[in-house]
């Protein structure tokens, strides 16, 4: 039994392609008084916890548009560090009670397998940084991620402070980040 239990945390892992944690996900805050007109627009990823659908991408943005019935449209592109190639894949953020929340279900319906995945926005000032979290409970694991998304590829590392603050402030390891390449990638990306 426990053996089948490993398998499917595993295949959870990466599904949601998030990193596996011992206990339940912590009780995290989240922007209060969230403006989805002021987070829409093109978002630059700095740092983010392991993904493994991201596993050898750089140059990875998103773009957030304002949806129906208070959704968030997303568009999500990369370029393989290996091959050059670039991707994308578009998804739907719904807001799991109101979009004032900042807690929203992602769900990218492309996918040969789609999961409604947690997409909590714990700060941003709309302008240079947010910090997105995501976590989900699988008995006695959990699943988590966490991206630092920038408003400019390179930001100056005092965004970044603010940033490592609320990380701070809610308790989430700094220890798994990734730093995301974002040298010489094409304008349009």
């Amino acid at each position: 039994m426990l053996r089948i239990y490993l398998i499917l945390i595993i295949a959870a892992s990466a599904a949601m392609a998030q990193v596996p944690f011992l206990g339940s996900c912590p009780v995290v805050e989240t922007i209060p008084n969230f403006d989805i007109k002021k987070y829409v627009g093109k978002w630059y990823e700095i740092e983010k916890y392991f993904a493994f659908f991201e596993f050898g991408g750089k140059c990875v943005t998103a773009i957030y548009s304002e949806g129906e019935n208070s959704a968030i449209n997303i568009l999500n592109k990369q370029i393989s560090a290996l091959t050059g190639v670039s991707s994308s894949i578009e998804g739907v953020g719904k807001p799991v009670v109101k979009i004032e929340e900042a807690k929203l279900i992602v769900t990218f319906p492309t996918l040969p397998l789609p999961v409604d995945a947690p997409y909590w926005i714990l700060d941003t000032d709309y302008t240079s940084y947010a910090v997105v979290w995501s976590c989900s409970n699988f008995g006695v694991f959990s699943m988590r991620n966490v991206w630092i998304l920038a408003r400019e590829p390179k930001p100056p590392v005092s965004v970044l402070e603010k940033a490592y603050q609320v990380l701070d402030k809610n308790n989430i390891s700094r220890a798994y980040f990734i730093r995301t390449d974002q040298k010489n990638c094409p304008l349009e990306n």
